[in-house]
């Protein structure tokens, strides 16, 4: 296994314990600190691994952080409809 998974699953295993860990800002403070940490290690996994690899990264990410990416898609719907 390259080094580049297993950073994607130590990072998958710390997103893990901390989202059990109670938050009073409903876990979005640890979710910046992912996907700071997770941009460039989902860049490291592509690299090392190829495209598919790094897709199935991305969606495994995206799994994990799931409550930003439907905000960010409800953001990007409102954006567009003001348009129309």
């Amino acid at each position: 296994m390259t080094l580049s998974m297993v950073l994607a699953l130590v990072w998958a295993l710390t997103a893990n314990v901390l989202a059990m860990i109670p938050s009073r800002d409903d876990h979005w403070s640890r979710a910046y600190v992912l996907i700071a940490a997770g941009i460039p290690l989902l860049g490291f996994v592509t690299y090392q691994n190829g495209p598919w690899i790094g897709l199935l990264a991305l969606m495994a990410g995206m799994s994990v952080l799931r409550w930003p990416v439907r905000h960010l898609g409800r953001w990007v719907v409102s954006r567009f409809d003001r348009g129309t």
